[in-house]
């Protein structure tokens, strides 16, 4: 009689081998999430919630087509200050707190390509939740100002 617990268990050792190595994740595949801004514009950006895909961020990319954003959402609330180190562009950066309204805006933040040691930060000077960040000027395009409330 056979044992139908060991095509149970084949399956399970043969199925990850199916996949052949790790997956490369796409720009398009982390979750997005609809920002609508003050003018009833709507950016869509990337949300990033875990650690290491926080502290990655727009590290090595050579592109943050306009519309589009990246969306970090803190644990609690506090003074976040961000850095540039291996970003390859200018970026607004846009610190919310826990009402999604602006408390802190770094625009144009420039690119930091040196030793990490020597790259600044920018920010944190107030307590925020949530830290958008958009292409270099888009905030000034899209008119956002400390005090504005993004809905999302």
């Amino acid at each position: 009689m056979r044992n139908p617990w060991l095509g149970c268990l084949l399956g399970c050792l043969l199925l990850p081998a199916a996949g052949c190595g790790p997956k490369t994740v796409g720009l398009d595949e982390f979750e997005k999430k609809e920002i609508t801004l003050p003018g009833g514009q709507i950016v869509r950006a990337e949300v990033m919630i875990k650690a290491f895909d926080m502290q990655r961020g727009m590290m090595f990319r050579d592109a943050l087509p306009r519309g589009q954003g990246m969306l970090f959402v803190h644990e609690k609330s506090g003074p976040y200050a961000y850095w540039m180190y291996q970003v390859k562009i200018p970026l607004d950066i846009i610190w919310m707190d826990a009402n999604r309204r602006i408390v802190e805006i770094s625009a144009n933040t420039p690119p930091c390509q040196t030793k990490a040691s020597l790259c600044p930060t920018y920010g944190g000077h107030q307590n925020a939740l949530f830290v958008l960040e958009l292409g270099g000027g888009e905030a000034q395009r899209y008119g956002l100002r400390v005090g504005d409330t993004l809905a999302f």
